[in-house]
């Protein structure tokens, strides 16, 4: 199955909304087309950029082909069926509190209070600006699914940015954020005509020594995004961050590849 790959930004400070398309083959070579592919989408956390979102959307039903070249071997182009082909748009968390002293100061990642950083109100004012992008674009139309990591930041980004329009206090709807989740005085957001999201530790940005990069458990976050699915995180507590050792990029790069065959 070949993968295409848009990376968006929620926190443009360095980058502009949309970077280059990269495409990938599950095999980790590489694509490159003139042909729009398939639409998939999936909410993350860093494995691909730091701190990613992503999102999956559905597939364009006309058949077709794109060009693959194989970087691995250096062999020449072929074709490959656009049926098989998803999109994967990879969206970058909007900032957090430990962006702000993190930029200036690479040791001030290691500060406990930094514990799951939350968004800023700038964090949230990018969500809300990617949010108003997506929708005028048409890409909020042909998302079928969202995928997150399990981190607030990353959580917030992607209710912000996907969830629905107005939050009704209806009993059969639970909303995809509680009112004034983790004191973000923010209001509720609502689920109706979001696309589903799901919670995966694949996703998870770097691991272990940062505090910032540790999650709450998961029992916390079902109640603060009631919404989203969190049937496949094995474990309430976080048993993959480590406080003393900190993932080697290779393994960080094996976790991604892992996800891309999810």
């Amino acid at each position: 199955m070949a993968i295409s790959l848009n990376i968006i930004f929620a926190s443009p400070s360095s980058h502009n909304h949309t970077t280059s398309c990269i495409r990938f083959l599950s095999s980790s070579t590489a694509l490159r087309s003139q042909s729009p592919s398939p639409v998939l989408a999936l909410f993350c956390s860093s494995i691909f950029a730091p701190g990613s979102a992503f999102v999956v959307a559905g597939y364009y039903r006309r058949p077709a082909l794109i060009l693959v070249a194989d970087m691995d071997s250096g062999a020449g182009p072929s074709l490959f069926p656009l049926h098989r082909c998803k999109t994967i748009h990879l969206v970058r968390h909007g900032q957090g509190i430990h962006n702000v002293d993190g930029e200036k100061n690479y040791k001030s990642y290691l500060k406990p209070e930094y514990f799951d950083a939350e968004l800023t109100p700038l964090g949230w004012q990018q969500v809300d600006n990617l949010r108003k992008h997506v929708r005028a674009c048409g890409l909020y139309k042909k998302i079928d699914l969202v995928i997150t990591s399990p981190l607030l930041r990353t959580m917030q980004t992607a209710v912000g940015v996907f969830g629905g329009e107005g939050y009704t206090d209806r009993l059969d709807v639970v909303p995809l954020m509680v009112a004034n989740a983790a004191d973000s005085g923010r209001a509720a957001i609502s689920s109706l005509d979001s696309p589903p999201i799901i919670a995966l530790e694949l996703c998870r940005e770097h691991l272990g020594v940062h505090p910032c990069d540790k999650r709450r458990n998961i029992s916390d976050y079902q109640f603060l995004f009631p919404a989203i699915d969190f049937s496949l995180v094995e474990s309430n507590e976080d048993i993959l961050w480590k406080a003393n050792v900190r993932e080697t990029k290779e393994e960080v790069a094996a976790r991604g590849l892992q996800f891309l065959n999810w």
